[in-house]
């Protein structure tokens, strides 16, 4: 039986709390961080969000959906040249990883970035 207390704890606790708690118990946990940039997104904490799938794509083994996030949300901020650094960076390391469609998609989307203007 479960201790009520804690039910109703974990009732009261928003997704990132619940979030960092779990990360406490495991912080290398790729899904939970991942999770967790997700949800600092959402929260409409921007910078807090890149950085954090940042540090995925430094991982030993980068996590590819990662580059593609955050180029997203970076195009969605208008910061249209970094987007397009990590669609490039997360195409070769997609490809490395044998994910071509994440590289695809990744491909698609620096695409569209170029109607927006290259530098």
């Amino acid at each position: 039986m479960t201790n009520p207390l804690i039910q109703l704890t974990l009732l009261t606790m928003s997704r990132r709390e619940k979030i960092l708690a779990m990360l406490a118990d495991d912080p290398t946990d790729t899904f939970l961080r991942y999770s967790l940039a997700m949800e600092l997104r959402s929260e409409g904490s921007h910078d807090d969000s890149i950085a954090k799938l940042q540090e995925l794509t430094k991982d030993a083994t980068p996590y590819v959906p990662a580059f593609f996030m955050a180029a997203q949300q970076l195009a969605d901020l208008d910061r249209v040249d970094e987007a397009r650094e990590f669609l490039r960076d997360g195409i070769e390391q997609a490809r490395s990883q044998g994910d071509s469609h994440a590289a695809a998609e990744m491909s698609e989307l620096l695409a569209s970035l170029g109607e927006l203007g290259e530098l």
